[in-house]
């Protein structure tokens, strides 16, 4: 038995009050998107179940509730998808995000036949003065392919974003996957 705080699951409708407390708690959350309503949050759970799309709740074990999201939106005939990831600010600094997004990223990246999502390649871009966001994709494996240099205008400043991309044939990392308080769907 898993002695682990947190485990993963499908995002569900009822996650948007913990969506919404989340999209709250920093506001650097701004950049995952637009959620400072009730409404706009049963948008944001909407959006992450969707069919092409692996949105999958970071939980507590002992409640349930959702204090992040880690998940891959899917290019079915390129076989690859965008990875993201977010936590409230309370959940944060303690490898949680690492952790779920390992578990997703191999999940995402083993063949069908084994359980998995049978995706080949997986990518990811943060800010580069974003190093938290860096550790995350790191821990999941993910290999720094290049910077996109003033991509994103963000108060008036440009910021380079960091591009990572992980292959199937990549190495697994180390890092000890959360375990799944739900399976989750087959790709």
């Amino acid at each position: 038995m898993s002695t682990s705080t947190h485990a993963l699951r499908r995002v569900r409708e009822s996650d948007a009050t913990a969506i919404l407390a989340a999209f709250s708690s920093a506001a650097d959350m701004a950049r995952q998107g637009n959620v400072s309503t009730l409404d706009q949050a049963h948008e944001m759970a909407a959006w992450l179940a969707a069919p092409s799309r692996h949105g999958m709740a970071i939980v507590e074990t002992s409640t349930d509730g959702l204090v992040g999201v880690v998940g891959v939106s899917v290019e079915p005939e390129d076989r690859l998808g965008w990875f993201f990831y977010w936590l409230a600010a309370d959940a944060r600094g303690r490898g949680v995000c690492g952790r779920a997004a390992a578990t997703v990223a191999n999940r995402a990246l083993r063949p069908q036949a084994e359980g998995g999502w049978d995706l080949e390649r997986l990518e990811l871009g943060h800010r580069a003065n974003n190093p938290a966001s860096g550790a995350v994709a790191r821990a999941a494996g993910f290999v720094h392919e290049g910077t996109e240099r003033a991509k994103f205008l963000i108060d008036g400043e440009r910021h380079d974003v960091l591009t990572h991309g992980r292959l199937r044939t990549d190495p697994v990392p180390t890092t000890a996957e959360l375990p799944w308080h739900e399976e989750p769907a087959r790709g």
